[in-house]
């Protein structure tokens, strides 16, 4: 498998870095921040809640279900790329769209929310939360890729594509473009 294949991936690279100790320490790291999360949200984060403020406590509420949905993604993706790694799923069934991580919504500001009644801790993990899961979604790419909506790629990435396609044939060129115009 050490030829590029056609969607986008080697292989050979995914088969190293799941095999590596990079991904060792992405996992164990992954795991960790789930079940510290689990931990907090599910006792202090609890009293906490209670405790704040109407607009503290909408934002709570919303973005621990944010963080909550982000990290069961990311420890979904990262048990996935370990049953590659066992040879207990193939790797190009973990290639597949429905398998792949990215994020489709901007990460959450904590630094935004800092003074504005969020306790400090839910914050902490909010920020470690949306860095594993960014650090995935990068990991995911460069694994297998980039991802296609809709059976066509990113539209601003073929934009851009075309827009340098067009600079490297000279369209942008005024000379050339007055000369074509004569």
């Amino acid at each position: 498998m050490a030829a590029k294949k056609s969607d986008g991936y080697t292989g050979q690279t995914a088969d190293a870095f799941t095999g590596g100790k990079l991904f060792d320490t992405v996992f164990s790291r992954g795991m960790a921040l789930v079940e510290e999360t689990a931990s907090y949200l599910d006792g202090p984060g609890r009293d906490h809640a209670k405790s704040l403020d109407r607009e503290p406590g909408l934002t709570y509420a919303a973005w621990s279900m944010e963080l909550t949905t982000r990290l069961m993604q990311a420890a979904s993706w990262l048990v996935m790329q370990k049953a590659v790694r066992d040879g207990e799923m193939e790797r190009d069934d973990a290639a597949a769209a429905k398998y792949r991580i990215r994020r489709d919504e901007p990460p959450l500001d904590t630094r935004a929310q800092e003074g504005r009644g969020l306790p400090v801790r839910f914050l902490d993990l909010v920020a470690k939360s949306e860095a594993l899961f960014e650090q995935i979604c990068r990991l995911d790419q460069a694994l297998y890729g980039p991802q296609t909506q809709g059976g066509s790629a990113n539209p601003v990435s073929e934009q851009i594509a075309q827009l340098q396609k067009a600079a490297e044939t000279g369209a942008f060129d005024p000379l050339m473009v007055w000369h074509k115009a004569r």
